[in-house]
């Protein structure tokens, strides 16, 4: 596992989920239940979702019912997003177990936790893109765009090359993993099924 299998799999969940476009979309997995590559897809699924969501409950005109219920919605995103990370956690913990006490230095975040911010980034670069190639927008608009791009795409390989470099300093024993189990912060009854829903 590494980053360029990372940044593989979420641009074709990002691309999946585009294909339809709806937040109630279900989610069918392309991969092998049960495997790391399935759980990065349904983790970037759900990102993809919850960025929908996002932009749904930001229109100043939404009914105040309407919006409470996304806003609920989103809550359980969330909590669903840091199990599926812990999720992806505890397969590295699995792979790196028997070098795990060889090393005394620490990560100030578990490698999970920065294969989420490259699943976020490549949400952010998934739609700056759409912005540069927009048709209807203005030049200036399109340049501004295209330099957001740039840096987008220069700080994925960055964060790339660092998930890699980190995954190679724990499989070589310099660097231990230590993963700390995120507090509930809301109730497992809210979530929706609809994020969790897979069909073969």
């Amino acid at each position: 596992m590494n980053a360029d299998q990372c940044n593989t799999i979420f641009k074709k969940a990002i691309a999946d989920y585009h294909l339809i476009d709806q937040v109630d979309a279900p989610l069918i997995n392309p991969y092998a239940m049960g495997s790391i590559e399935a759980l990065l897809y349904h983790k970037c699924w759900v990102d993809t979702v919850q960025w929908h969501l996002e932009d749904l409950v930001r229109d100043p005109a939404i009914d105040p019912v309407v919006g409470l219920s996304l806003k609920r919605r989103i809550d359980a995103s969330n909590q669903l997003r840091t199990d599926l990370v812990e999720q992806i956690d505890d397969y590295l913990i699995q792979l790196f177990s028997v070098v795990q006490t060889a090393a005394n230095r620490i990560n100030t975040e578990s490698p999970a936790w920065a294969i989420d911010r490259l699943s976020i980034l490549a949400l952010k670069i998934y739609h700056m893109e759409h912005e540069v190639n927009r048709k209807d927008a203005a030049m200036e608009h399109q340049q501004r765009c295209s330099a957001k791009l740039a840096v987008l795409i220069e700080q994925r390989e960055d964060l790339s090359l660092s998930i890699n470099q980190l995954l190679e300093s724990i499989r070589g024993g310099q660097i231990r993993m230590k993963v700390y189990r995120q507090m509930k912060m809301y109730n497992d009854a809210t979530l929706n099924p609809v994020l969790y829903q897979q069909k073969s």
